[in-house]
C-alpha cells in the first residue's frame, strides 16, 4: 500500500492550483505566431524580401520546441504547424529575393551603360550651364538696397563674394559687374 502522507500527486516544481503546460508549447505558440506574421509579409510584393529573418527566427523557435516537447512526450501540434508555415514563408521570401536579383541583373545588362550615360551627359549639362550663367542678387532691407550683377567671369562673382564677407556695406548704391 502506498503512503500519500508526503505524495501530493504533484512535481516538485509545479505550483500548487495551477495546472502545469507541456514542455515547449510557449515556444509552439510564439513560433506559431511569428510564422504567421513571417507569412503576411512575405506574400506582399517588395516587402517580402525582410521577410527572411522573421522567418528564421520562426523556424529556430519552433525547432527548440520541438527538441523541448520529444524530451518531456508533450503534444507537437502548435510547434509543427509553426515550423511549416515559417519554412513556407522563408521559401516564398527567398524566391522573391532570387526574382528581384534576376529583374536586378537584366535591368542593368539592358539599361545600366545607357542610364549612366544619361546622368553624365546631363550632369555635364548643368555643369556648362553654371559657368555661363549669370548672377543677379539683390538684397532689400528698408532704404538700404544692394544689387549685384554678375557675368561670366569667375574672377568677378569671388572678388564680389569676398567683399560681402569682409562687412564692406553698400547703402543706397548699386553695384554693377556686368562684363
Amino acid at each position: 500500500m502506498e503512503d500519500f502522507t508526503n505524495n501530493t500527486g504533484q512535481s516538485p516544481e509545479q505550483i500548487p492550483g495551477q495546472t502545469p503546460k507541456p514542455a515547449g508549447q510557449t515556444l509552439g505558440i510564439a513560433a506559431l505566431i511569428t510564422a504567421i506574421v513571417t507569412f503576411v509579409i512575405a506574400v506582399i510584393p517588395c516587402v517580402g524580401l525582410i521577410a527572411v529573418i522573421p522567418g528564421i527566427i520562426a523556424i529556430v523557435l519552433a525547432s527548440v520546441g520541438l527538441s523541448q516537447a520529444a524530451r518531456n512526450d508533450s503534444p507537437r501540434g502548435v510547434l509543427l504547424a509553426g515550423l511549416i508555415i515559417g519554412i513556407v514563408a522563408t521559401l516564398i521570401s527567398l524566391s522573391q529575393i532570387m526574382v528581384a536579383g534576376k529583374i536586378g541583373d537584366k535591368f542593368d545588362k539592358e539599361w545600366g551603360g545607357e542610364i549612366e550615360n544619361v546622368i553624365k551627359d546631363v550632369q555635364k549639362d548643368v555643369l556648362d550651364g553654371l559657368e555661363d550663367a549669370n548672377v543677379d542678387i539683390r538684397i532689400e532691407n528698408g532704404e538700404e538696397t544692394v544689387e549685384i550683377k554678375v557675368g561670366e567671369g569667375r574672377e568677378d562673382r569671388r572678388r564680389q563674394l569676398e567683399e560681402l564677407e569682409e562687412g564692406k556695406t553698400v547703402t543706397n548704391d548699386t553695384v554693377d559687374k556686368n562684363e
